[in-house]
């Protein structure tokens, strides 16, 4: 079964420098009254601006929302979502950061089917089709334009929770790398190291076994033939471009590497799914009110380490794709590459305190979905263990 794989994308991806110029014939295509959703910052954007002319002189009627937050709160989705709803709209445009994308998926969730993001927490909860939705990323991080995907974040839970239904795939992408040409260096590095952990948890996700029911049956179904080729591109293209626009903003090719790469690797964990990294980030997160990519980047190189002994097919293909001479040399490398973007290379240093670590992990044991698709297995005393040593920063304590 080593040819078996699925990829989950949106209907049409355009990609390219200025393709944000596509946005009013495509959009003409699919409705006529256009719900936009942004941030307050992008809302006052030139590039913006000249958007909503083009989709107002290609005959759409619009109407903006601008009041995404930070990591989307799950009452800000419920009131946009009932402000806009006496405008009736039949279709709605993300342009923005992942943020601004999964509000959007979100808003137009609940203007298609009612109720509260709650009501679908989880996997396969999405009833229906929504609203036909095009997401114009900002920035090269999240892949929420190609992800079945919407992440908010819920105070009475304490957490960020998720949404995830095929349903959620935006109709269209346009990922314009000119958009992130001004995005500065911090918010460059943190995307993007979310997005090169993307493709590594995709990559190196635990392989299911087969049966003619596990694409239907699961929103991630693990490590497959096809996302891996996407996973593994990803990886490639992150590892040229990352560095490189984080040093110069204005290095077109590698902005553009670093787009193609988030995206590729939205594709891959779309289907794939991440693992332990990201589930230990959701409790860390809330502890330390750091950046989703700053955590999970953090995390990374001491989760593959604890996976080493599951990855080593892996760890060669990433090895070859990044042009290091051996499986051994991966993991360090890529310490090294966040070290040098400015990523905290411990759990201390990313502001968690230690007699938090048992807390931390219980909280990630309990994300099922994630640590169920870790290559190696994690018991709660696994946990602690890993915490540990990227508390410490000592590897030895995981070997």
């Amino acid at each position: 079964m080593e040819y078996f794989g699925t990829i989950r994308a949106p209907r049409e991806i355009v990609f390219g420098s200025g393709q944000r110029k596509t946005l009013g014939a495509i959009a003409a295509k699919l409705g006529r009254r256009a719900l936009i959703v942004t941030d307050v910052r992008l809302a006052g954007d030139l590039d913006f601006l000249v958007m909503l002319e083009e989709l107002q002189a290609a005959g759409l009627i619009l109407r903006v929302e601008s009041g995404t937050l930070p990591d989307v709160p799950v009452q800000s989705a419920i009131i946009a979502a009932d402000a806009a709803r006496g405008f009736s709209p039949d279709l709605v445009i993300a342009v923005g950061g992942g943020s601004c994308l999964d509000m959007a998926k979100c808003v137009a969730l609940l203007i298609s089917h009612g109720g509260r993001p709650q009501d679908y927490y989880g996997e396969l909860k999405v009833p229906g089709p929504i609203l036909p939705l095009i997401a114009v990323p900002t920035t090269a991080g999240t892949g929420s334009e190609v992800t079945p995907v919407a992440v908010l974040s819920d105070a009475e839970r304490s957490l960020k929770v998720g949404i995830s239904s095929p349903h959620l795939i935006p109709t269209v992408a346009i990922c314009d790398p000119d958009l992130t040409l001004t995005c500065p260096p911090g918010l460059t590095a943190i995307a993007g190291a979310d997005a090169l952990t993307h493709a590594i948890e995709a990559f190196t996700a635990t392989r299911r076994p087969v049966t003619t029911g596990l694409t239907q049956e699961r929103v991630f179904i693990g490590k497959n033939a096809i996302s891996d080729r996407f996973a593994l591109t990803a990886i490639s293209l992150l590892w040229k471009g990352l560095e490189a626009s984080y040093i110069n903003g204005a290095d077109a090719t590698a902005r553009a590497q670093v787009m193609q790469g988030a995206t590729f690797a939205g594709l891959a964990f779309g289907v794939a799914g991440t693992a332990a990294a990201h589930a230990i980030q959701y409790p860390v997160g809330a502890l330390t009110h750091t950046a989703h990519g700053q955590g999970v980047a953090c995390l990374m190189p001491w989760v593959m380490e604890w996976n080493r002994p599951a990855i080593g097919p892996e760890l060669e293909q990433i090895a070859s794709a990044i042009g290091v001479g051996t499986a051994d040399e991966v993991i360090p490398a890529i310490a090294a590459l966040f070290a040098r973007i400015g990523i905290p290379p411990t759990l201390a240093a990313l502001g968690l305190a230690e007699d938090r670590i048992a807390w931390v992990a219980e909280q990630s044991c309990g994300i099922e979905r994630l640590i169920q698709n870790n290559p190696r297995a994690l018991s709660r005393a696994d946990m602690h263990l890993l915490l540990t040593a990227a508390f410490k920063g000592d590897a030895s304590l995981i070997n």
